[in-house]
């Protein structure tokens, strides 16, 4: 079986998380410059197997996109140019900066870890990822 491959795509750095072989468990893998994911995921690729690609869907309170939608459309239309053999997925990624705070005190992170904005975009793509397959037993039972 393949990995799945999340991401917390923003404009400035891009959290990426996976599953391990199995689909069982989500992990951050790492934080990435966003100009470089691209180049990143062909690599990653390269060497790990994987099945499909969730991007984080920005939404507001009320379902509709977030501002940021105008950074992850293109992103996403790029994405699916240049690595056309993996489908691309969004998650909505709403309270995921949020839960990530939360996942952060809980863990006993001290104050200046947590502003880690890299650590938190990591956490973030773990947390979609985990919320994508959460989503996907849920359907299956």
């Amino acid at each position: 079986m393949a990995r799945l491959l999340a991401i917390d795509y923003g404009r400035k750095r891009t959290g990426i998380a996976v599953t391990d072989t199995l689909q069982i468990i989500a992990n951050g893998l790492t934080t990435v410059p966003s100009h470089t994911i691209i180049n990143f995921l062909k690599d990653y690729i390269s060497k790990e197997p994987v099945e499909l690609i969730i991007v984080g869907l920005p939404r507001q309170m009320n379902y509709e996109e977030s501002e940021s939608m105008q950074y992850i459309k293109p992103f996403v239309k790029k994405l699916r140019k240049e690595i056309p053999d993996i489908p691309v997925e969004y998650f909505d990624e709403r309270f995921t900066s949020r839960m990530a705070q939360q996942t952060m005190i809980d863990g006993g992170l001290k104050k200046k870890q947590r502003q880690n904005k890299a650590l938190v975009d990591e956490i973030s793509a773990t947390i979609i990822l985990q919320g994508y397959m959460e989503g996907r037993r849920m359907n299956l039972s």
